[in-house]
């Protein structure tokens, strides 16, 4: 009887005792984890922090800031150029307007292109006197810097 109660009294601190290992086994496990995990946190902030410095330095050095720099230019000469076109859209079309309001040139084709607040000045007018009032016109319009007359005078029948 005394045999049975050792191995019984033996089977009974055995189930205890591996508990505790399989705890310590777990409790260890997750110290590891933890390890892990703070060491892979450190290695990412440094990993962050080169890159945030090497973005700096990218974003610093002479190149980019050139590239930046014949960047801004190309986009304000393309807002220039296109402010250029629609501001000689607009002077043509003033300046063909207030032709065709006169009483003897309005009848006639006269065209008008304009270049940066040059306005040019072709086709027909019956008299010197009539071409002569075609580039005043053209001058009393707000916007045109000079007149490229080049229209001839032909003698009505």
């Amino acid at each position: 009887m005394l045999v049975f109660s050792l191995t019984v009294a033996g089977c009974g601190e055995r189930p205890e005792a591996g508990k505790e290992q399989a705890r310590q086994n777990i409790d260890n496990a997750v110290e590891q984890t933890k390890d892990a995990t703070a060491a892979a946190a450190r290695k990412a902030a440094d990993l962050a922090e080169k890159a945030r410095d090497n973005t700096v330095s990218f974003f610093k050095s002479p190149e980019v800031k050139q590239d930046v720099e014949a960047a801004k230019q190309a986009v304000k000469n393309a807002g220039a150029q296109l402010g250029s076109k629609t501001n000689d859209a607009a002077l043509t079309a003033s300046v063909s307007a207030a032709i065709a309001r006169d009483p003897e040139l309005g009848p006639r084709h006269i065209d008008v292109a304009s270049q940066d607040g040059t306005v040019r000045l072709s086709g027909s007018a019956p008299s010197a006197e009539a071409r002569s009032r075609a580039e005043q016109i053209a001058r009393t319009v707000q916007g045109v810097d000079a007149v490229d007359n080049q229209i001839a005078v032909t003698a009505t029948q």
